[in-house]
């Protein structure tokens, strides 16, 4: 078992990308701030749309199924209101009142930390003890947190907290997980993640007021439900060959 150092480095360009975006933000004024949502807003869309296209061909109502299963399991078990809490939480001890603290966490974490070069770079770390595409990662989340900070607040920087479960924990269970995330399952989760992303961007637009944080649990039914499909899919195949 590998201790998840690339991870550790990755929450410490966080931190000083989140302290440096929060500097900012305190000389901007509110015509500025707004300039900078719709700025962060129309790049967001960006990346949300080129992580959708990921989806594998044939896994549309893999997808698609997971979506919905996501939301109703999150909308039926209160997931935002669990969440909120964890934040007020937060917000308390550190004596904080910003009303975008829940959001900025959701929307850095899902930026962050869902995506081919999370997985794949934790995954080597935690079997080859290669750090490199983790290292890059790092430095592009780095940059990435100043904008969102001065966009979101604090909350960024506490996306380091749920970064260090899941990018820090894929490194640790890698032994384990290598058989799971296949090419398939990597980028139905990214397809997954870019959906969620681009209505990050609706948020911020003003275009929509989408509960993203119920639909979170969509991330974790696309990685099962795909990965039982494409065992399907290779059994199936398996049959026809034979």
């Amino acid at each position: 078992m590998r201790w998840p150092k690339a991870t550790i480095v990755n929450m410490l360009t966080v931190t000083t990308g989140s302290l440096i975006g929060l500097w900012f933000r305190q000389y901007f004024s509110a015509e500025v701030q707004e300039m900078v949502f719709q700025a962060v807003g129309l790049g967001t869309i960006v990346v949300g749309i080129k992580m959708s296209l990921r989806i594998p061909d044939g896994y549309l109502l893999i997808f698609m199924f997971s979506l919905i299963l996501g939301a109703v399991t999150g909308q039926l078990t209160g997931l935002d209101s669990g969440i909120t809490r964890i934040s007020d939480m937060l917000k308390s001890g550190i004596g904080n009142e910003d009303t975008a603290f829940t959001e900025g966490l959701v929307t850095a974490f899902l930026l962050f930390c869902i995506g081919s070069m999370t997985i794949v770079g934790a995954l080597e770390e935690g079997l080859h003890d290669k750090r490199e595409l983790l290292y890059v990662k790092s430095a592009l989340d780095g940059f990435f947190s100043i904008a969102l900070a001065s966009t979101y607040g604090i909350g960024v920087l506490f996306s380091i907290l749920p970064m260090f479960l899941f990018q820090g924990g894929i490194t640790l269970l890698a032994p384990g997980l290598r058989n799971i995330f296949s090419e398939k399952v990597l980028n139905s989760l990214s397809a997954t993640g870019g959906v969620l992303i681009i209505g990050i961007s609706l948020n911020l637009l003003k275009v929509a007021e989408i509960n993203l944080e119920n639909m979170l649990p969509s991330l974790l039914f696309i990685c099962i439900l795909s990965y039982y499909y494409e065992k399907y899919r290779s059994s199936k195949d398996a049959v026809v060959d034979t």
